[in-house]
């Protein structure tokens, strides 16, 4: 049985003004709510670049790839000279310099890192995103850039890692930070910051279901989670205000290989930056 997890993105202070016109178009049509949600889910925040990250800005070698299936161009980042390559798939409203200190640490270690903006991410092109966009870059970086050793994902990037190695990305090892897991869970708990009720959900999940051809849930990480054979390292933070740590242990229960870490105080995004989850993300690999 599926645990109910809370969302992977979602709003911590919806504007009234948001809110007001959903529940408008709400009592008009379920569909034209939906509709309104959805444009809404698919919409990354963009933030300015953090001072932590302008190191990894400056170094990094630098270009655009276009994603021809998308009609979209990504920036991606190059860190390091070794053959031996890492990818580095960042969350939801992030960016390719977010796990800089990461990348770091495994450039001294003889590694090289790879990692890009989404698109509607950061330098990218694009308006709006989802999972499936994720992954469909990591397929085309992994046969521009590929082999990678291994990959590491946070977020929904470490969702779209599990997919994406589910899809046949092969690498010898991955580590999730902070996952998600049931994309059902996930729209449920936007529909409600949102102030929207049962049945302009279930209308998103049908032009979600419609969009992609499938259930929306065939994407959720602990169903990627059983057709991953390679060793996972799982890390959550058991005080993650996005994600409940929760997930963690979810998807660590359907992994054929796999280690968990759960730790304390560090929330959602604050645990790319730890001493101490790093190291224990370098022995791992």
């Amino acid at each position: 049985m599926a645990k109910k997890n809370k969302p992977l993105h979602q709003p911590t202070l919806v504007p009234k003004s948001i809110i007001v016109s959903g529940k408008i178009l709400q009592t008009l049509s379920p569909t034209m709510a939906a509709r309104y949600a959805m444009k809404l889910f698919v919409t990354p925040m963009k933030f300015k670049l953090p001072k932590k990250e302008e190191a990894m800005e400056r170094d990094s070698k630098q270009e655009y790839i276009t994603i021809a299936s998308l009609h979209k161009k990504i920036r991606v980042y190059h860190l390091g000279e070794s053959s031996k390559k890492v990818l580095l798939v960042h969350g939801w409203s992030g960016r390719g310099t977010q796990l800089w200190s990461i990348a770091d640490a495994l450039v001294k270690k003889g590694y090289s890192t790879i990692s890009f903006d989404a698109p509607a991410h950061g330098k990218s092109t694009g308006k709006t995103s989802d999972m499936t966009e994720f992954i469909t870059c990591i397929h085309e970086l992994d046969k521009k850039y590929g082999p990678f050793e291994y990959a590491i994902g946070h977020s929904l990037g470490a969702m779209a890692v599990l997919n994406a190695i589910k899809q046949g990305l092969t690498v010898k090892k991955a580590v999730t930070i902070g996952s998600g897991d049931i994309i059902e869970d996930i729209m449920n708990d936007f529909t409600d910051k949102l102030g929207l009720n049962i049945a302009t959900c279930k209308a998103m999940i049908k032009l979600f279901e419609k969009k992609f051809g499938t259930t929306i849930n065939s994407y959720s990480a602990y169903i990627a989670a059983k057709e991953v054979n390679v060793p996972v390292l799982v890390i959550h933070d058991r005080d993650d205000e996005d994600v409940p740590f929760t997930a963690a242990h979810h998807i660590h229960e359907h992994l054929a290989n796999a280690e968990l870490i759960i730790t304390e105080g560090l929330g959602h995004r604050k645990i790319l930056g730890d001493v101490k989850v790093i190291n224990e993300i370098t022995k791992f690999l």
